[in-house]
C-alpha cells in the first residue's frame, strides 16, 4: 500500500501526526508493507488530515481522519465512512484553475525528482536561454501584479531594477504573511518550495541580481525548515543561474509585511517604515536596487516562463490577469485555498463553492483582504474578484484572504478590533497611524456608550488616517471601520441610519 499524508502545518494542527503513528502501528500489526509519502496540503482544510490511498484509478481520499479511522482503510477502503472519492474529482478541487499551486498536494515537497517530473525547472531553463530584458518583458506582458496586496505590476518593478546601475542587486521575497485568514504563502512553501526557488532564480537573472533573501515570519517554523532544506538541495540549479539564496526569520511584527519595514528588519534594524522616495527598486536592501515581491508573485513566474505570457494573460478580467489563490476562513462550511482566474464572484465563492457558514446561519459579512480589508454585505455578492471592481466598492483584494461572519457578528466590535489591531501593530513612525488608532479605539468606545457626537469625529479620524498615514497599515485601517458603519448601521447605535 502507498498512502499520502500531508506534513503541512494545518494538517498537523488537525492531528496528522497521530494519524501517521496509527498508520504505522496498524501496518505492523497486519504485517502490511506500507509506503507513506508526506505531501503538502491540497488546501481543503475542512478535510484535514486528508489521507490519500494510491490506486490504479487515482488517489482516493479519506478525511478528516482520526487514529480511530485508520483500521478501516486497511479493512474495507471502498466502504469507509470517511471516504471522499477521487481527490481530484472533489468539486471544491475540480473547479479550480491551479497554476501556482499545481503541484501542492501532488508531490513530496522536498523531492527534486518529483518536482522535475512535474515541469519543475522548465521556466528557469527557458529563462536562462533568454536575455534579461526578454524575461522582464515576458513577465510584464503576462499582466502579473503583486499578490501581496498592493497589486503593483511586477514587470514595471523588474524593469526599474534591471535598468538601475549598481555593483550589487537583490531579490527579496516577502513571506511575512501576517493577515488573519491568509495562509497561501505558508502552504506553498510547505507543499512546493522549489517553485519559489525557481521563481527567485528567474527574477535574479532578469534584473541582474545575484543574491536573494526569503523573509519568513517566526510563527512558521515548518515553512522555515522546509525552505532551508529546499535551498540547500537546489544549490546546483542556483549555481547554474549564478544566484544564491538564504532564509531570514522575522520576529512577527505585522508592519514588516510593508516592503520598507521588511528591508529595515532584514538589515538588523527595527522594523519601521521608510519614507519614499527613494524607492526600494533604486535604493533598497543595504542601499542597493532591490526587487521586493510577495511569494505568490515570484511563485507565479516559473509557469509564466514555461507556458508564455499570453497563456497566463488569458486568465482573469480587466487589468487583473492570471489566477488568484483565494484563502477562505472564519465561519464557513468548506474553508481552504481555492485558486482560480480573476473574475469569480464573491457570492459564488462563499455560498456555492464554500457552502455558506459552518453554523448554518445566514452570512452577515465577509471581510476581504485581511484584518484591514473592508466588510462586504450579502448585497456585494455580485462583485467579481478583481482589483478594479473591489476598489470601486471601497474595498480591496489584498492578499486575497476572506473571513466569513454569520448574522450573530457585532460589527461595532469588529470595527473596534481594527483600530485596536492598528494601535498594537503600528511601527510608530507617523502620527496618523500611531495616535489615530489609539484615538479610534476611544471614539468607538464612546459610540458604544451612546455618545452620538462621536460619530462625525470617527469619520474625520478615518479620513485623516487614510490620507495621512505613511504606509498601508494606517491607510487601510479605516476600510473595515467605514465599511462596517456604511453597511451595518444598526450595529452602531448613534449612526444617522440607525436613528432613523
Amino acid at each position: 500500500m502507498k498512502i499520502w499524508l500531508p506534513s503541512d502545518a494545518a494538517a498537523k494542527a488537525c492531528g496528522a501526526e497521530a494519524v501517521l503513528a496509527a498508520l504505522r502501528h496498524e501496518a505492523e500489526q497486519r504485517c502490511v508493507t506500507l509506503e507513506i509519502a508526506r505531501n503538502g496540503s491540497r488546501g481543503m482544510i475542512w478535510l484535514e488530515p486528508l489521507l490519500e490511498l494510491e490506486t490504479p484509478a487515482g488517489r482516493i481520499g479519506f478525511g478528516p481522519m482520526t487514529p480511530a479511522d485508520v483500521a478501516g482503510v486497511f479493512e474495507a477502503p471502498e466502504s469507509h465512512p470517511k471516504a471522499v472519492g477521487l481527490v481530484e474529482e472533489i468539486p471544491f478541487f475540480k473547479r479550480q484553475t491551479r497554476l501556482t499551486f499545481a503541484r501542492c498536494g501532488r508531490i513530496e515537497p522536498l523531492s527534486l525528482a518529483q518536482f522535475a517530473a512535474t515541469e519543475g525547472w522548465a521556466g528557469l531553463r527557458k529563462a536562462l536561454k533568454m536575455t534579461q530584458s526578454e524575461v522582464v518583458e515576458e513577465v510584464f506582458a503576462s499582466g502579473l501584479r503583486g499578490r501581496g496586496g498592493a497589486g503593483f505590476p511586477t514587470g514595471i518593478k523588474w524593469r526599474t531594477v534591471a535598468a538601475a546601475q549598481a555593483d550589487q542587486k537583490y531579490i527579496v521575497c516577502n513571506v511575512d504573511e501576517g493577515d488573519s485568514g491568509s495562509f497561501a504563502d505558508r502552504m506553498l512553501i510547505e507543499g512546493d518550495p522549489f517553485c519559489l526557488v525557481e521563481g527567485m532564480a528567474i527574477a535574479g537573472h532578469a534584473v541582474g541580481a545575484t543574491r536573494g533573501y526569503v523573509y519568513i515570519r517566526s510563527e512558521y517554523p515548518d515553512a522555515i525548515a522546509v525552505m532551508r532544506a529546499a535551498i540547500a538541495m537546489a544549490k546546483p540549479f542556483l549555481a547554474e543561474a549564478g544566484f544564491e539564496m538564504e532564509v531570514r526569520v522575522g520576529a512577527g511584527a505585522y508592519v514588516c509585511g510593508e516592503e520598507t519595514a521588511l528591508l529595515n528588519s532584514l538589515e538588523g534594524k527595527r522594523g519601521t517604515v521608510r519614507t519614499k522616495p527613494p524607492l526600494p527598486a533604486l535604493k533598497g536592501l543595504f542601499g542597493k536596487p532591490t526587487v521586493v515581491n510577495n511569494l505568490l508573485s515570484l511563485a507565479a513566474v516559473p509557469w509564466i516562463l514555461a507556458h508564455g505570457a499570453k497563456a497566463y494573460e488569458s486568465f482573469g478580467m480587466d487589468r487583473s490577469r492570471g489566477t488568484i489563490p483565494l484563502q477562505i476562513g472564519g465561519n464557513v462550511k468548506r474553508g481552504g485555498l481555492f485558486e482560480t482566474g480573476f473574475g469569480i464572484t464573491l457570492g459564488e465563492l462563499v455560498e456555492d463553492i464554500c457552502g455558506g457558514t459552518a453554523t448554518g446561519r445566514p452570512v452577515k459579512a465577509v471581510q476581504v483582504g485581511g484584518p484591514l480589508g473592508a466588510y462586504h454585505p450579502v448585497s456585494d455578492y455580485h462583485l467579481p474578484f478583481c482589483y478594479e471592481q473591489f476598489a470601486g466598492q471601497g474595498g480591496l483584494v489584498g492578499h486575497a484572504g476572506l473571513v466569513v461572519h454569520d448574522d450573530t457578528a457585532d460589527m461595532l466590535k469588529l470595527a473596534r478590533f481594527a483600530m485596536e489591531f492598528c494601535a498594537i501593530e503600528s511601527c510608530g513612525t507617523c502620527t496618523p497611524c500611531r495616535i489615530g488608532a489609539v484615538r479610534g479605539v476611544e471614539v468607538i468606545d464612546r459610540i458604544a456608550a451612546g455618545d452620538a457626537s462621536a460619530m462625525p469625529l470617527l469619520e474625520d479620524l478615518c479620513q485623516t488616517m487614510k490620507l495621512g498615514s505613511l504606509c498601508a497599515l494606517g491607510g487601510f485601517t479605516p476600510y473595515p471601520v467605514q465599511s462596517a458603519i456604511r453597511h451595518f448601521p444598526a450595529d452602531f447605535p448613534c449612526s444617522r441610519e440607525a436613528a432613523e
